[in-house]
């Protein structure tokens, strides 16, 4: 009787274990991506974090080289993460005439808290477009998926948005 008791309990647990596999897939992992680029603080400060609380002043602020604000760096990602978005859902991309030095914009302080919450709803957006989409479009699709979560890292990651804003508020 121990023995079926034994037997039954062990097959309860590995049964268990098996429907609980988390063996990753294309869309978790560019999920993962695309969040620890958005709002999840994992290997550096994601920019949601590294935005929130900053006045348009300080977000403005510059050093005395060619470096970009915070608030260049937040428009550059808006621009780019909403073109992606677009191409990806099929609609018509925002007008661009190539130049990628016009994608890195000053704010005002009547503009700098619709920026911010334009840079997370952009973010939130591709992350839902991703969860929604089929295995086939993701197969199409992953290496700009990716390409833009490397390019938000780029741009967030401890020598840029989080370094400055440490300089600010810190």
């Amino acid at each position: 009787m121990k023995y079926f008791l034994s037997l039954f309990l062990a097959s309860i647990v590995f049964g268990s274990y098996a429907q609980n596999d988390s063996t990753p897939t294309l869309k978790s992992i560019l999920l993962e991506q695309l969040k620890t680029t958005h709002n999840v603080k994992d290997w550096f400060v994601p920019p949601s974090l590294a935005v929130a609380g900053l006045t348009a002043e300080q977000a403005n602020w510059k050093d005395n080289t060619e470096n970009h604000s915070i608030a260049q760096l937040t428009t550059h990602l808006i621009f780019w993460d909403r073109q992606t978005l677009d191409k990806f859902e099929s609609k018509p991309q925002s007008a661009f005439n190539g130049d990628n030095k016009e994608t890195f914009s000053p704010v005002t302080e009547k503009t700098w808290s619709a920026t911010v919450i334009s840079l997370d709803s952009v973010l939130t957006a591709l992350e839902n477009a991703v969860k929604n989409a089929d295995e086939n479009k993701l197969k199409t699709w992953y290496s700009t998926i990716a390409h833009i979560g490397t390019h938000n890292a780029y741009h967030t990651g401890p020598n840029t948005l989080h370094k400055k804003n440490e300089r600010l508020v810190g």
